[in-house]
């Protein structure tokens, strides 16, 4: 997948396309229904399936005392869509200026002059230009006048209610990660860089991969969770904990990962990914380190049923 952050970074050979404009702030199922629908069109077309996103969510120039905690990062975001089959990924700085940009503007400059669209796939209600006031009627007549068709994708249910990233973000600060997963149709993970930290894991007989705070993916709820590492092209059965260390009241809220029945691997400075599968337990605060360590005892013979 080719990704660019600008217009001018754009290929000069690039062939007409097929796009999809939004945030695709979690790929989750809808935003995975709209990808679809645009690689299926440009294999029938022979185009190039092309996606619009932001380099940002758009409440960080909008309105920044609202902007909502990132479900996935950047880095995520290329992964999945480049794994989605999506071949070119322009990624708009959402500044001011964008903001500014009326519907007329943003069509002519983005989707015709730049992309070459000959078909826009939009999910159901998809706005755009300043102030929100372009909507789907007013893509498809500027479509109509400019040389492109419009696809209105509907928006998917699950259980009654539209699959969205925020309905996905609750699941998971709630720590149901089991029913996230359903509507992201993959398990939710955290990437990051494993760092030092206080060894306290290590000192009671169950060390730890700490996960930098610059991590992509949301920290679902604090607890422990079955999970699986995945580092240097391997996949360990873990328990993931996510919070502070209540006990020792030493260690700021973060991700710390156990490999389970596994001595001697250093991960130190390397890149891996936590892959959460079922809730386990509530944090806690214990009284002492035996009943931790009891307690840490019970929860891995729980993921190994689980997972093993």
């Amino acid at each position: 997948m080719i990704k660019v952050n600008s217009l001018a970074e754009l290929p000069r050979e690039l062939q007409p396309t097929v796009v999809t404009i939004g945030k695709f702030d979690g790929i989750h199922l809808g935003h995975q229904r709209l990808i679809a629908e645009t690689i299926s069109i440009a294999e029938q077309q022979m185009l190039t399936p092309a996606l619009i996103t932001f380099d940002r969510h758009p409440s960080e120039t909008l309105q920044a005392s609202q902007v909502p905690p990132a479900l996935i990062g950047p880095g995520q975001k290329a992964q999945l869509l480049d794994e989605s089959g999506i071949e070119l990924m322009l990624a708009e700085p959402f500044d001011e200026a964008f903001s500014h940009l009326s519907a007329r503007e943003f069509v002519q400059r983005y989707l015709v002059d730049g992309l070459q669209a000959k078909a826009v796939i939009v999910g159901e209600g998809f706005r755009f230009g300043s102030g929100g006031l372009g909507d789907v009627g007013l893509l498809r007549e500027l479509g109509a006048e400019l040389g492109f068709i419009v696809l209105e994708i509907p928006g998917l249910e699950f259980e009654g209610r539209m699959v969205s990233t925020s309905w996905i973000r609750e699941l998971l600060l709630a720590g149901d990660v089991t029913k996230a997963a359903r509507l992201l149709g993959r398990n939710h993970t955290t990437v990051g860089e494993v760092e030092h930290g206080l060894k306290i894991g290590r000192e009671i007989g169950f060390p730890t991969a700490n996960m930098a705070r610059d991590s992509e993916g949301l920290l679902p709820r604090d607890a422990v969770y079955a999970g699986w590492l995945y580092a240097d092209g391997e996949r360990y059965m873990s328990a993931l904990s996510v919070g502070m260390n209540e006990t020792f009241e030493a260690v700021p809220r973060l991700l710390e990962a156990h490999i389970i029945d596994q001595r001697g691997l250093d991960l130190y400075g390397k890149v891996i990914t936590c892959e959460y599968v079922e809730f386990i337990r509530p944090a806690a605060k214990f009284s002492g380190v035996e009943d931790l360590v009891a307690e840490i005892n019970r929860d891995l013979d729980k993921i190994r049923a689980l997972l093993g």
